[in-house]
């Protein structure tokens, strides 16, 4: 199932691994066939998406920039 009223192409499907919990923001893991994506959302978005482990979500990836440190 694809989002169609949102403009984002970066669309990975996956379950919530973890999520830890900030008074402000939190960092939700999603487990995706394409590895672990991390996003920083508010974290009166992970109560009011009802967020936990284990729930199926979508990880919209939108970015103007990309960031690359030579190893």
């Amino acid at each position: 199932m694809a989002i169609q009223a949102i403009n984002v192409r970066n669309q990975f499907r996956g379950r919530i691994k973890e999520i830890i919990t900030g008074p402000v923001v939190s960092e939700v893991d999603v487990d995706t066939p394409a590895g672990l994506v991390t996003a920083v959302i508010t974290t009166r978005s992970v109560k009011e998406l009802g967020l936990a482990p284990g729930v199926e979500v979508l990880a919209l990836v939108k970015s103007t920039e990309v960031a690359i440190a030579k190893l």
